[in-house]
């Protein structure tokens, strides 16, 4: 039986982390595994962000979605994933009603209105609260926490990276493990074996 799982990653071009993801990708595709994968990629490239009016809060309202959804959460943890801000500006958080609001692309109509007049604190059985001033992929590791999902957490690496995982994920240092290994010939791949057991399929 496949299951449902989210795939938090850098998607940067030139330094992210997308070797995991389509090796993850791989193992979701072909005969051997049985993982039916939902990831940040395809959240990104659905159908809030071909909104030109697409805000960050749009976006972090559909990775809750997305996340609910599924079944565990795979979060892929790079030597650049620290820096990464991207989602983190929300005016509103702090500025109140009225403020200036940049579009997700950054599209060439510029800052926009805030589109809410009105918000409200989450209880604690509700989704994290899209308007916050977490990186996309903080927001995305947050949501997954509060909502009990399985949180699967791994190094772009060969090695135990400790030193890269960025502060809120504070306590998880013995969850997280290296996604590469070698096999008998000396090849870098991908340790399936254990996202097989993380996974629940042992």
């Amino acid at each position: 039986m496949s299951k449902r799982v989210y795939i938090s990653a850098d998607y940067s071009e030139l330094n992210g982390d997308r070797e995991v993801v389509d090796e993850l990708h791989k193992w979701g595709n072909d005969a051997l595994h049985k993982v039916d994968y939902v990831d940040t990629a395809e959240v990104v490239s659905g159908s809030v962000s071909a909104d030109p009016d697409c805000r960050p809060c749009d976006l972090k309202k559909e990775f809750n979605s997305q996340i609910n959804a599924s079944s565990a959460v795979i979060i892929i943890i790079g030597d650049k994933t620290t820096s990464r801000t991207a989602g983190s500006v929300c005016k509103r958080n702090s500025d109140g009603a009225g403020c200036d609001c940049t579009p997700y692309k950054q599209n060439s109509k510029g800052a926009k209105t805030c589109k809410w007049s009105t918000t409200s604190t989450p209880g604690p059985e509700d989704d994290l609260g899209n308007i916050n001033t977490y990186s996309y992929l903080e927001h995305e590791f947050l949501q997954a926490k509060r909502k009990g999902k399985a949180i699967i957490i791994v190094y772009n690496s060969l090695n135990k990276q400790s030193g890269w995982l960025p502060s809120y994920m504070n306590g998880y240092e013995s969850e997280a493990h290296p996604f590469w290994t070698r096999n008998a010939l000396g090849t870098k791949v991908g340790n399936y074996a254990h996202i097989k057991k993380a996974l629940g399929y042992d």
